[in-house]
């Protein structure tokens, strides 16, 4: 009975030592195999860093403002009578905007205009009176100085009525209307609506005192704004401050805009680009190369891989960036011409990592992009 007991822990140590060597073999294989191991090659498009000749520009930021803008509001107290336009209609100079209730003044005015025809007369008689010599030069002076006050007087209450009567002080569009029917205005303080003349408009902004020597009116200048990517406007510097803001030290500075389609509205911000004579060598690469990353923006470097030939890996390489232009930036610092630079496909890469270039499939760049839909 001893004698099978210890065949059979002899078997069963038996096939577990044998297991043991089996796990152990293909364990070494495994590694074996993963240290020859190769991961997959990647597949980019790429760039090649190279030197152009692009105008020298000032970059700032500003905004755009009308050439001729206003709220307009009562001169006088009232209430509202009468509204003769609609929210954002256009009108011309003189149009009739909104009436105030003049019908106190009217009273008055016919009032007036009786003692006035009443003067008149009065004044009429004792003029020819005095040509006889049958009055005395005092009366007439005084049937003349009351003539006068009740003409005056007259004319105050046509200027009130006009005042209630608000037309518009110039050509442009409306905005959307502050007051309704029987309300009561108060003068200068109630908003009635935005008048705006949009065929023109200025682009205010400001650059150091540095730049004051490079710039002048009549040089070009360009501007985007955020609610038409890709849409470029073109005009010229029109004025400039004669003072510095002695707090920034800096010089503001006007353009001016055609805005037949009234694209531009007044209060949005802008980034402007003021166009100098004379170009610069600039070192470009696409915009599209260039990732954003906490220290500072990067590219992938293709570059010839030291293990086996043939082969291309790609390195990070951190840049600094200068002016952009269409769908192409600036490189101040970090490239050379001629480096070639992955421009797809950079968001599965890492250092080191095997790449096989393709371009056969490379979308379109251009330093003046238009957009289909602008």
């Amino acid at each position: 009975m001893k004698s099978k007991v210890l065949l059979s822990i002899a078997i069963v140590l038996a096939v577990l030592g044998g297991l043991g060597a089996v796990k152990v073999l293909q364990i070494r294989s495994l590694i074996e195999a993963g240290k020859h191991y190769q991961e997959p090659a990647e597949t980019v498009s790429t760039a090649e860093a190279s030197t152009e000749k692009w105008q020298r520009s000032i970059k700032a930021v500003g905004t755009i403002a009308p050439v001729r803008g206003v709220n307009i509001a009562a001169e006088i107290s009232g209430t509202v009578v009468e509204i003769a336009f609609e929210s954002g209609a256009t009108v011309k100079k003189g149009d009739l905007i909104l009436r105030l209730d003049t019908t106190s003044e009217e009273a008055q005015l016919r009032a007036l205009e009786a003692q006035t025809e009443l003067a008149r007369l009065n004044a009429k008689r004792i003029r020819e009176l005095r040509v006889e010599k049958a009055v005395a030069q005092s009366e007439l002076d005084n049937a003349e100085a009351t003539l006068a006050q009740f003409q005056g007087n007259t004319d105050v209450v046509r200027a009130t009525i006009a005042k209630k009567t608000i037309r518009a002080p110039f050509a442009g569009r409306l905005g959307i209307r502050q007051v309704n029917l029987g309300e009561f205005v108060e003068a200068g303080r109630t908003a009635i609506v935005s008048l705006q003349a949009l065929e023109h408009v200025y682009a205010d902004f400001s650059l150091p005192q540095q730049e004051l020597s490079r710039i002048a009116t009549g040089l070009k200048v360009h501007l985007a704004v955020d609610a038409f990517p890709g849409r470029q406007f073109a005009g010229e510097v029109t004025s400039l401050n004669p003072d510095l803001d002695v707090a920034t030290r800096s010089v503001r500075v006007q353009a001016t805009f055609e805005n037949a389609e009234e694209l531009l509205r007044p209060g949005m911000f802008a980034r402007v680009e003021l166009l100098m004579p004379g170009s610069q060598d600039v070192l470009v690469i696409p915009t599209t190369a260039v990732l954003s990353a906490p220290y500072g923006s990067l590219v992938y470097v293709i570059k010839d891989s030291t293990n086996a030939p043939n082969e291309l890996v790609v390195q990070q390489q951190f840049i600094r960036i200068g002016a952009k232009k269409g769908d192409f930036v600036s490189v101040e610092s970090g490239l050379k011409p001629g480096d070639r630079v992955v421009r797809s496909g950079m968001f599965k890469l890492r250092n080191g990592l095997r790449v096989v270039i393709n371009n056969d499939i490379v979308p379109p760049t251009d330093l003046a992009p238009k957009p289909a839909n602008s």
